[in-house]
């Protein structure tokens, strides 16, 4: 069964694999603004912080985006990574622009961490691109917190996903 969200109300549906706390985290390559790769999900040395957005060009998730780089710069064993469908290009201005020094990783070569996650849109004026959501995944690569955000327009609940780091 498919997963739905909004957008300025009206359902979506998201395709692929739904991911839930107490599963595996899937890995996935993403590619960074310099256009290496990183490796999402799985096993490692530090908590994973995945945070996928639509795209960094709309108001919503720059703030986002600047939000987290502002919160995350605070906390110690996390590994961030923003991940949208923008070009890296598109990401490395963006990061330059607004001064973020997270890790900004695009999906747009294969869709495999949309798919894995269960969170690319699949219907709709957004579709190909990211629902908005947030992963944390453990040192042994079990997502343990999930957060799926209802309306696609609307910003997190940052002070929930932040609480549970600070744990």
């Amino acid at each position: 069964m498919a997963l739905t969200v909004k957008l300025k109300g009206n359902d979506v549906k998201l395709t692929g694999d739904i991911v839930s706390v107490g599963d595996f985290a899937p890995e996935c390559k993403v590619v960074l603004s310099d256009l290496s790769e990183k490796t999402v999900g799985g096993k490692k040395d530090k908590f994973q912080l995945l945070i996928a957005v639509p795209s960094l060009d709309t108001p919503v998730c720059a703030t986002e985006a600047r939000r987290f780089n502002e919160e995350v710069a605070k906390l110690e064993n996390v590994d961030t990574t923003i991940i949208s469908m923008d070009l890296p290009f598109a990401a490395k201005r963006f990061c330059t622009t607004e001064g973020v020094n997270i890790a900004v990783g695009s999906d747009f070569r294969n869709k495999r961490f949309g798919i894995s996650y269960g969170i690319l849109i699949d219907e709709g004026p957004l579709t190909g691109l990211l629902a908005r959501a947030i992963f944390v995944v453990d040192t042994n690569g079990k997502v343990v917190y999930k957060q799926l955000v209802p309306e696609i327009t609307s910003e997190p609940d940052y002070a929930d996903v932040l609480n549970f780091l600070k744990k």
